[in-house]
């Protein structure tokens, strides 16, 4: 993942309604949910979740299928698997986090 990549996920990320409803999509798992769901659990109006959704997918952070009427909207685990993987790449100084004596590796969980 570049930079400019990571920057444009952590920042789809940083508004509370939109980190809410990749949540909700992480939940759903890999079925995800509609649009009119979506808006439904999480009491937003239409024109609204449409922007947020618009944002997190601009991001590659969901993705979005049509199923017959309704477009169905999924968590892109591989862009987040990514994000995560770009976040922590120089965790622990480079070194395999059980290296490093009474580490607080978030990474490998060693403590």
């Amino acid at each position: 993942m570049e930079t400019s990549e990571a920057i444009a996920a952590l920042a789809a990320l940083a508004a509370a309604s939109r980190l809410e409803v990749y949540r909700l999509l992480m939940r759903a798992g890999p079925e995800g949910m509609s649009a009119g769901r979506i808006a439904e659990a999480m009491d937003t109006p239409p024109s609204s979740l449409s922007f947020h959704l618009k944002e997190l997918a601009h991001a590659g952070l969901v993705t979005s299928r049509q199923e017959s009427r309704y477009v169905i909207y999924s968590a892109n685990y591989a862009t987040m698997n990514e994000l995560i993987a770009f976040l922590t790449e120089n965790c622990c100084q480079g070194e395999p986090c059980a290296a490093i004596p009474d580490s607080d590796c978030a990474t490998c969980g060693d403590k």
